[in-house]
């Protein structure tokens, strides 16, 4: 399950977001964008995007800009439904991420 917080020098920071956008790395590397509900071991993704690649800017450069010319995004036309035990980690994003 993602952590929305961070703590430095004893100051806790949450990430502000609206809604229940993630952006999702699974096993293998694949890595999924969408409106996430967990239920029952899975992970459904639904108005999902596959981030198909990104180069020169980073991984975090990515979450910052994914309409970036550097980021190519692939919209699904399916909702993703993966077994929660494939999730290697989440990031919760701004609603209209990758939209």
């Amino acid at each position: 399950m993602a952590n929305d917080s961070v703590i430095v020098d004893g100051v806790k920071f949450v990430r502000e977001t609206t809604g229940n956008r993630h952006v999702v790395v699974v096993d293998r590397g694949w890595i999924f964008a969408g409106d996430l509900t967990r239920e029952n071991g899975r992970l459904l993704l639904q108005n999902a995007v596959h981030v198909f690649k990104w180069e020169q800017i980073g991984f975090d450069g990515m979450l910052k800009d994914p309409k970036s010319s550097k980021v190519t995004l692939k919209k699904l036309d399916q909702p993703v439904d993966i077994p929660q035990n494939a999730e290697i980690f989440s990031i919760p994003v701004d609603a209209n991420w990758g939209v």
